[in-house]
């Protein structure tokens, strides 16, 4: 197991990703989602979106699934 990137978002759309992964039993956590709290900043940083790199391809077709 291994964690890979699927992609980069505003802090609110993270947790929506992760939601919708989650909704078809994709685990997926979100890195950066608290960095610069201290300065009020934290919704600047881009939080990545993580799976683990077998569901990376299917992450990425929920992805393009929902763009389209």
């Amino acid at each position: 197991m291994s964690l890979v990137e699927v992609g980069r978002f505003g802090r609110n759309e993270a947790y929506i990703v992760i939601g919708r992964f989650e909704s078809e039993g994709i685990m997926a956590i979100a890195l950066d989602g608290n960095a610069s709290i201290a300065d009020g900043s934290q919704y600047l940083i881009p939080v990545r979106v993580m799976v683990d790199d077998e569901d990376f391809e299917v992450a990425r077709e929920i992805l393009g699934a929902d763009a389209g």
